[in-house]
């Protein structure tokens, strides 16, 4: 039998047992729901402010007074802006609730709030299941997390806001929209804030949210944001196919062309209609009247930025003195490509770190090519101080006695094929093409497949029995297309939405 002293040491240390796990689970509580530490389960997530922290905006004075400092920030609660804030998006979310897209049962979301503001008016106008993410958490309204890697699970809530313009500020666009809608609930709602100022604008960030449809839209005036800030209010669709979003056919080359993208073409400058005498003054002064789409239009809402070099020779050949230093990025970092098919340019790329160079031709389909290097007396000084050529191809199924100069073997793949399968309708694509009189090839593979429609604005070099230079009264003899069917060529292609413009 155990002893009075046996059997009393065992109760206490069951008792020191039963206490030690009661800290735990308090501490856990603790860290789950306060500190917003760990959030990968949503319902953990939802919270009550603490008891203790009264929080009162006065109607008279413009001020929140806090009774309690144990949160740590009173002296952010009772700055102007704060309150500012605070009562800009409680005018905005009643709104909501008056239009039936926010009820106080909502499940809801501020993605990337630094400091609460959103979640804080939420509450205070009795939508209680509310928090906020931010890279650093703001305890108790905000815990740790980003918009492009939003924290909680697959269809959580019923409502997600994005304030202050975020979207259109993050790097990650896309994995930003695509984490609001893998977050919402079907038939969940999202509101967004964003500087969408024009047409091209406008579309480009729906087109983000290709699962959502657009319900409502309307022009604010925020104290704290941009002057032009637009309130989106999207709602997630049960399922995907068949959505708004996707106008590209597969092929035959009809390309769904929108009134914004028309409008672009329309106001962009004129092809010169007849052809011109001394091509190489009026076709290279004609490069000064582009009108590029980013100087038109608002391009930041697009998913990704690519240019693709067709015909790139040189890094300095038009990279890196026309592209890099002249075309209007909007401060959007492109993916850089560089089609070249001649070896003599491989090595120099190979220290371009920015640049991914494809070292073989463009062409409609994958098959051995032959390619000439050869000097044209017509063309520019450049090719003859690098001591090559321009390069032309033929397959070599077919007769080579038209090509007169160095001729090689090379590899060409299917240009086409590869353009869908690297960029998607909601990239921004810019190309440039120079392709030694291919272009009659590629362009209409390009059509007939479809991947036309991928292309935003096209800088088209087009070649044909131009006058030369050299030899006054003497055309081209390497070229037997006409100024005609080039003007054809540019015709065909704004016609299918594409803004092309004529290179030198």
């Amino acid at each position: 039998m155990e002893t009075t002293g046996s059997l009393l040491l065992r109760k206490m240390m069951v008792r020191v047992l039963l206490m030690g796990v009661l800290v735990i689970l308090v501490r856990f509580a603790y860290v789950v729901t306060i500190t917003g530490e760990s959030c990968n389960r949503g319902d953990f997530c939802f919270f009550s402010l603490p008891q203790n922290l009264n929080l009162v905006i006065s109607s008279g004075s413009s001020a929140i007074r806090s009774t309690s400092s144990s949160s740590g920030h009173d002296d952010l609660y009772t700055s102007r802006d704060w309150i500012q804030s605070v009562r800009f998006y409680s005018s905005i979310f009643q709104d909501l609730i008056s239009d039936g897209y926010l009820s106080p049962e909502s499940n809801t979301l501020c993605v990337e709030t630094a400091t609460g503001q959103d979640v804080f008016a939420l509450r205070e106008i009795g939508v209680k299941n509310s928090i906020g993410i931010s890279k650093k958490a703001f305890r108790p309204l905000v815990v740790r997390g980003e918009g492009h890697a939003i924290p909680f699970q697959d269809n959580t809530f019923d409502f997600v806001f994005s304030g202050g313009g975020r979207l259109g500020k993050s790097l990650k666009q896309l994995e930003f929209a695509d984490e609001i809608t893998r977050t919402l609930k079907p038939r969940g709602i999202a509101v967004v804030h964003v500087g969408a100022t024009d047409t091209y604008s406008f579309n480009s960030f729906l087109d983000l949210f290709n699962s959502c449809s657009l319900l409502k839209m309307r022009d604010l005036d925020a104290p704290f944001d941009s002057p032009h800030v637009r309130e989106f209010v999207i709602h997630k669709v049960e399922q995907v196919a068949g959505g708004h979003h996707h106008h590209q056919n597969s092929g035959g080359g009809k390309c769904w062309i929108p009134a914004y993208k028309r409008d672009l073409i329309r106001d962009a400058e004129p092809l010169i209609q007849d052809e011109p005498l001394k091509p190489w003054i009026t076709l290279k002064r004609n490069i000064q009247n582009v009108k590029y789409i980013p100087s038109m239009v608002d391009i930041r809402f697009k998913s990704r930025y690519v240019y693709v070099d067709v015909g790139a020779r040189s890094y300095g050949s038009s990279i890196g003195s026309w592209f890099k230093k002249q075309y209007p990025k909007q401060n959007q970092t492109f993916d850089v490509f560089a089609i070249e098919a001649d070896k003599a340019f491989h090595d120099e790329y190979k220290i371009k770190k920015k640049v991914q160079l494809l070292p073989y031709a463009a062409w409609v389909r994958n098959e051995t090519l032959s390619f000439e290097i050869n000097h044209d007396p017509g063309k520019d000084a450049e090719a003859k101080a690098m001591g090559r050529g321009m390069g032309r191809i033929q397959p070599v199924t077919k007769s080579s006695s038209s090509l007169a100069g160095e001729v090689n073997l090379i590899q060409g793949f299917d240009f086409a094929d590869w353009l869908k399968k690297s960029v998607r309708e909601r990239d921004f694509v810019v190309m440039k093409m120079d392709v030694e009189g291919t272009e009659f090839d590629l362009i209409p593979r390009l059509i007939k497949t479809g991947a036309i429609c991928l292309i935003d604005e096209l800088f088209l070099e087009c070649h044909y029995n131009r006058w030369q230079r050299c030899c006054p009264g003497q055309r081209s003899l390497k070229y037997n297309k006409t100024y005609n069917q080039c003007l054809e060529l540019f015709t065909s292609l704004r016609q299918r939405g594409v803004l092309v413009h004529q290179w030198w």
